[in-house]
Order: structure tokens, then C-alpha cells, then sequence
């Protein structure tokens, strides 16, 4: 009989989980591009409001399928229900790539970026610290090195059993919450920063249309958002999940949209749009604003620590995609392999390590940062429309606040998708085509190597 998961994550581990996935490399980086492209300020809170409306329509629905699938793998079980085998596999094609491996690669090379502040060398892009390959598209300097060694350790703790996991991985939130709430305080009682900023305007920095353009920021702020649905793929060790499930995801994202906010007043009340206008690190520019240039060194300091958070908590929750998909014969074997001594899923562990490893010495972040957008967006909106054909089944649990607003609140998250999907093709082609490009040989190798051999059942 194989080993089974045991359910060791309580309500703060959970809800911990969900936060450190979301609070991440987005909040940090994408406010100087919003301030560059919507050049206003009412619109660039105004995203980051509509962003949470979102994720939290998307969270609801969600915390429902969760409630009648309380297995892990999240998408992957709810496309596989509504849709059938192959949309599930698809799912978990996609979440391999594009839902862990590239936004923990991601969150890696920023942690990277960041120590740089205090070590050039160890700056990604820098070309004269990198190793010579003979391939232009390798990139193997002190940066991607250290990005390399934080995940194998992070996969080494994960392998050692999940409670050490989930130990560490409340450490970093705790941490990374008692930062950022250090910062946001000291920002507004010593922060030399002026209120008349959010008066000010900029020339935007986009030649697009401002409701195209708006959609399409919207995909970057929801990027930032994207951890949400974390709980969803451990259902399969959360402590009672049919009553903890919805609580750990309204909790998690209500009190990662509230930080998210306040973080952007301070941006905005530390330098005006004119400012922010395309700066990457945004929030160590503001600290430098508002503490007098020692704040940056501060506050690169948060954000390596806030990054390493969230890496640890990608690394925890995407094996468990693949534990479930190879329990339905759509991944290889080995990865629903439960170790008898530690009970993880180590070869899926390993899988999704040398997966980012590859990532990261051969992409760039602004890169991975378009295509984990597109990928996300698309299979979150396949599997939030699932609710639909799902509701009607014999004895379906409806989640009360979806079921007081429904179809409203699916309704919300499909019209928001459908707009970021429609204005991304428009405005990030190559991207756009990149993620076809997976998700075409998602297809292909589903049909070629696990069709047959697949055991998929719709409960």
C-alpha cells in the first residue's frame, strides 16, 4: 500500500503558506512600470484595488472546488474533474513550468539581485562576472550560482519532511511580515516623504491606448497576486480542510491585499510617479527617499529575506501538483513515490529543483516574468468556468459567499482574465506565443506518452 501524505499543516501554517506565496518579487518590482504606463495615481492604487477584487473572486471560487476535492494538486484536480484528464494533465504541464519552476527561478534570481546591493558580484546580469560557457544563451556567473544554491537548499529542507518545512517556512513569513510592517510604519511616522505626491502626474510612458494598457498592467498586479490558490495544492495535508480550506485563502489574500495597498501609498507618499517612472527596485528607491539613503541598504536587506520566503513556499507546494498527477498515471511514476521515513514526495522534489536550476542559467527575469503571467492567468480562468458544470453534480457543497453572489463572483474573475488574456496577446506577442508553445507540447506529450497509461477518473 503506498505511504500516504499526512495532514500536518495547521490554520497559521496554511495561511502562512498562502501569504509567503504571494508576498514576492511583484509588489517590489511592478509599481515603477504601473507609474510609467497609467501615469496617474488614481490608477495605479485603483489596479491594485481592482487586482485584489479579483484574486479574491478567484480565491472564493476556488475555496469551493476546494471544499469538494480536498485532494492535493489544485488545478490540477479541479480542470481534470470538470474538463477531463487532458485539461488536468495540461494544468499540471503548465503549473510545472510556469506555475513553479519559472516563478521560483524568478524569485531566486531577485534574491540574487538584491544581495547585489551589498556584493555586485553577485548581480545577474552582470556580464563581467560570468563564467565563460561558449554558449551565449548559458549564463552561469555568481548570481545564478547563488540563485542554484538557495533553491537546492530549499529542496533539501522540503525533503527532510514537511513539518521542518513548514517550520522554516513560518519563520521567513513571520519574518518577512515583521519587516514589511517595520517599514510601512517607520515609512509614515520618520519617513521624509510628502503627501502632495499623490496630487502629481506624469507623461505616460505607453503610446497605447490608457483602457488596453490598463488590462494588460493588470496582468503584472495579478502576477503579484498569484499565490492565492497556494492552499489548494496541500488540501491533502491541511487539518480538516473542508472548514479550514476557505479560511486560510479569504485570510491569506485579504491580509496580503491590505499589505500590497499601504505598500504602494508608501512608494507613492516617498517619490512621485515623475520618480518611480520605470524603476525596477522600486521599494529600495522609495526607502532611500524616505530614510535618507541608509533605507536602501535596509530595505534591499527586507526584500532578499522576503524573496527567500517565497521561494520556500513555491518549493513546498509545486511537488505536490506533480505527486498527484503521477498518482493518475500523468507524470512519471517515481514522483508519486512518498519517502516510508519522511513522507515527502521526493523525486517530484528533484524534478521541479532541476527545473529551475535550467531556468535560471539560461533565462532573464523580465522574461519569465511575462510568460508566468500569460500561463496563470489562462488556467486559472479554464478552471475557475469548471464551477459551473461542477455545481450541477448530485450533492455538490456550495460555499456560502458563492453561492449568495453567484454567478457573479466566477463571473468576475472570467471577465478579468478575458481581458488581460485578449490585451497581452496584443501588446506581448512573443510571450503570448512562448505560452501557446507549452501548452501545444503539453498536448503532444500527454497524447504521445500518457494518454493510454493514464488512470483519470472524475469522482
Amino acid at each position: 500500500m503506498p505511504t500516504p501524505l499526512r495532514r500536518e499543516l495547521t490554520l497559521v501554517s496554511a495561511t502562512a503558506l498562502v501569504v509567503s506565496n504571494m508576498i514576492g518579487t511583484g509588489i517590489f518590482t511592478t509599481t515603477g512600470f504601473l507609474a510609467g504606463d497609467l501615469g496617474r495615481v488614481s490608477l495605479v492604487l485603483g489596479i491594485w484595488v481592482l487586482g485584489a477584487i479579483v484574486a479574491m473572486a478567484g480565491c472564493l471560487v476556488y475555496a469551493e472546488l476546494g471544499v469538494n476535492f480536498p485532494r492535493s494538486g489544485g488545478e490540477y484536480v479541479y480542470l481534470r474533474e470538470a474538463w477531463g484528464p487532458g485539461w488536468g494533465f495540461l494544468s499540471g504541464w503548465v503549473s510545472f513550468f510556469a506555475g513553479f519552476s519559472a516563478p521560483i527561478a524568478a524569485g531566486a534570481l531577485a534574491f540574487s539581485a538584491y544581495l547585489s546591493f551589498f556584493f555586485p558580484s553577485l548581480a545577474p546580469g552582470s556580464r563581467n562576472q560570468q563564467l565563460p560557457t561558449g554558449f551565449g544563451w548559458l549564463h552561469l556567473g555568481n548570481g545564478q550560482l547563488l540563485a542554484v544554491g538557495v533553491i537546492a537548499a530549499f529542496a533539501l529542507v522540503n525533503i527532510l519532511g514537511l513539518k521542518l518545512a513548514a517550520n522554516v517556512q513560518n519563520l521567513l513569513t513571520g519574518l518577512k511580515l515583521l519587516v514589511l510592517v517595520g517599514f510601512l510604519t517607520l515609512a509614515f511616522s520618520v519617513g521624509e516623504g510628502h503627501w502632495h505626491h499623490f496630487a502629481e502626474t506624469t507623461t505616460r510612458a505607453s503610446s497605447h491606448n490608457l483602457a488596453l494598457q490598463f488590462a494588460v498592467s493588470l496582468t503584472f498586479v495579478m502576477f503579484a497576486y498569484s499565490g492565492w490558490n497556494a492552499a489548494t495544492y496541500v488540501a491533502e495535508e491541511i487539518q480538516s480542510p473542508e472548514r479550514t480550506l476557505p479560511l486560510v485563502m479569504v485570510t491569506g489574500t485579504l491580509v496580503v491585499a491590505v499589505l500590497y495597498l499601504v505598500s504602494n501609498v508608501a512608494f507613492i507618499y516617498a517619490l512621485p510617479l515623475k520618480s518611480l517612472k520605470g524603476v525596477l527596485p522600486v521599494g529600495s528607491e522609495a526607502a532611500k527617499a524616505l530614510f535618507q539613503g541608509r533605507g536602501g541598504e535596509l530595505f534591499s536587506g527586507m526584500m532578499a529575506a522576503a524573496l527567500l520566503s517565497c521561494v520556500s513556499a513555491m518549493v513546498i507546494v509545486g511537488p505536490r501538483v506533480y505527486y498527484a498527477m503521477a498518482q493518475d498515471g500523468c507524470f512519471f511514476a517515481s514522483a508519486a513515490r512518498v519517502h516510508p521515513r519522511w513522507r515527502t514526495p521526493v523525486a517530484a522534489i528533484l524534478f521541479q529543483t532541476v527545473a529551475s536550476a535550467v531556468m535560471i542559467v539560461t533565462g532573464t527575469f523580465e522574461a519569465l516574468i511575462y510568460y508566468i503571467g500569460v500561463m496563470l492567468v489562462l488556467f486559472a480562468a479554464v478552471a475557475t468556468a469548471g464551477i459551473f458544470h461542477l455545481r450541477k453534480r448530485p450533492g455538490w457543497r456550495k460555499l456560502r459567499p458563492v453561492d449568495w453572489w453567484y454567478p457573479l463572483v466566477p463571473g468576475v474573475f472570467l471577465l478579468a482574465s478575458a481581458g488581460m488574456l485578449i490585451s497581452t496577446i496584443q501588446l506581448r506577442p512573443k510571450e503570448s506565443f512562448l505560452g501557446l508553445i507549452t501548452v501545444g507540447c503539453g498536448a503532444m506529450f500527454y497524447r504521445w506518452r500518457f494518454r493510454k497509461s493514464s488512470n483519470l477518473r472524475r469522482q
